[in-house]
């Protein structure tokens, strides 16, 4: 193996994103999320607003099969114009 990781894969991994509460948002981060997880089930994104409204959080549990896949998952939805943190 030449990349450490002490995540045993394949394995379910969540993701969360968070964003400013805006029109296409959920939309948007659905769209990159199946670019890398193509088996990720939509209905199982869950969304949760801050306590004003202002942001939006979403949870996607992915189903991950490499470290890469998940690197680069994180680099796309990091560099996203509308994402504020990506954990």
């Amino acid at each position: 193996m030449s990349e450490e990781t002490l995540i045993e894969f394949p394995c379910d991994f969540p993701i969360k994103i968070m964003g400013a509460n805006q029109e296409g948002f959920a939309q948007e981060m659905l769209a990159v999320v199946l670019r890398h997880a193509p088996d990720f089930d939509a209905a199982g994104m869950e969304m949760r607003r801050s306590s004003k409204g202002a942001y939006l959080g979403l949870t996607c549990t992915v189903r991950a099969t490499c470290k890469a896949q998940l690197d680069a998952l994180y680099r796309e939805l990091s560099g996203h114009p509308m994402v504020k943190v990506v954990l």
